[in-house]
């Protein structure tokens, strides 16, 4: 077998047998009623290999990547980043799909049942099939991502879609909703694809790594990071050493822009902070060099107590979830960078609670220095501050698949968007027969 292939194979081995295995031993509620299940029932889709496995075969073919084999390993969570690493990996954000199928398999209110499910996981790898779209050959037919599925979804068992027209139905697309937000009337070529625009998709909920502002359709969940602890002694001993951390920078900024002479906040971000280099470090994270390697940054990050979140060609950061990892005080500067993006995650109403707002217009256009406002902070709040952070760590991280029950009894990233997700399909069906 050529060793470009191994990566593949050994997931796609790895995801039939659980799957196999979670069939075999899924509970069935009409057989054996769990009252902590009851409203929790879910039901994996089962389909063609070409919506999931097909894609992740195709590793080194992708135009916009070199090669994405290596970070299909340990299940989408990528290879360790040392040989003795037993919770952090070199993990691509693009791989939320794969993590979250190989999770689900675990999911304790599984029902091979579809008319006995509360909800309907399909697994397609939504944003991998949407790099022929927006790089490869058939991005002059956007607007037919999503076609081939429903059709499938239509003429397989079509009993199960139609019971609830999709209300009931879920997937994880791991881009920006922007990315399938194309709109169907558009002739001229526009970035996306129009996935979400397409009627057939309406009812279905999908998640994504950040939302629209008038979400209907999706919501936004936790970009994943590189950090997936195994057990909790190992959550505990990352939190303890956070803890320990000496904070000898006031803020950092970790990112690409900013470079150019035009006005906006990362420009105004790396000039404050070339003018105080005492207060403030950059880790510049252009062309991609910090996606797949967490010690660039996370090892500034732990040296600073706040950490500058500007928005850059969306809203969102996946460095907002890192910077939380290392109790780094988020900074933002627009309310939809977070604010208005992950509330199933990120409690609403307490954002004071745990990060700092400052309006970028107040710093691009009114000159308001950064500093001069963070160290105007109290100690004993910046402390406060911290400590909720770390709180919201186990909220914010996807823990490894196969972790121990003493972690698995502590919320994740994954169980709140499966419980959220729950909780919005319930709601929609609801409001759907009011009607």
């Amino acid at each position: 077998m050529p060793s470009s292939n191994l990566p593949f194979f050994l997931f796609s081995l790895l995801i039939s047998v659980s799957l196999s295995t979670s069939r075999q031993t899924q509970s069935d509620p009409s057989i054996s009623p769990n009252p902590d299940c009851r409203g929790r029932w879910i039901h994996i889709r089962n389909l063609p290999s070409r919506f999931n496995l097909d894609l992740v075969d195709n590793c080194s073919h992708y135009p916009v990547y070199d090669n994405f084999c290596p970070y299909i390993a340990n299940h989408g969570l990528g290879q360790k980043t040392h040989n003795r690493s037993h919770s952090w990996y070199r993990t691509d954000p693009d791989m939320l799909e794969l993590i979250f199928h190989r999770r689900i398999l675990e999911y304790r209110c599984l029902t091979p049942d579809p008319t006995k499910a509360d909800a309907i996981y399909l697994p397609y790898y939504a944003g991998l099939d949407a790099l022929r779209y927006l790089y490869g050959s058939d991005v002059n037919s956007s607007a037919e991502h999503g076609l081939d599925l429903f059709d499938f979804l239509q003429k397989d068992k079509p009993q199960i879609w139609a019971r609830n027209y999709g209300h009931d139905h879920f997937l994880v697309m791991a881009r920006v909703a922007w990315d399938f937000s194309r709109p169907l009337t558009y002739d001229l070529p526009e970035w996306g694809t129009s996935f979400l625009e397409l009627p057939e998709f309406y009812n279905v909920t999908a998640l994504t790594l950040e939302s629209r502002a008038w979400p209907w359709q999706e919501h936004a969940i936790p970009y994943p990071t590189s950090f997936h602890p195994p057990s909790l002694d190992r959550l505990e001993s990352w939190l303890s050493r956070v803890r320990r951390s000496r904070r000898t920078k006031l803020m950092l900024f970790a990112g690409g822009g900013g470079v150019a002479s035009a006005p906006n906040i990362r420009h105004s971000i790396r000039t404050e902070c070339e003018n105080r280099t005492n207060l403030c470090d950059i880790v510049d994270c252009s062309k991609g060099v910090c996606e797949h390697d967490p010690i660039r940054y996370m090892r500034p990050m732990l040296r600073s107590s706040f950490c500058l979140q500007p928005p850059g060609d969306t809203p969102t950061r996946r460095s907002t979830f890192d910077s939380i990892l290392a109790g780094c005080i988020p900074v933002f500067f627009e309310e939809l960078s977070a604010k208005s993006q992950f509330g199933w995650h990120l409690p609403e109403g307490e954002y004071t609670n745990f990060s700092v707002y400052i309006p970028k217009e107040e710093v691009v256009l009114g000159g308001r220095k950064i500093t001069e406002l963070l160290m105007g902070i109290p100690r004993a709040d910046v402390g406060r501050m911290r400590e909720r952070v770390l709180e919201l760590v186990p909220r914010v991280m996807y823990r490894r698949h196969g972790s121990s029950e003493a972690l698995r009894a502590i919320p994740d990233a994954f169980d709140l968007a499966v419980e959220g997700t729950i909780r919005r399909i319930k709601s929609r069906r609801e409001a759907e027969h009011v009607r």
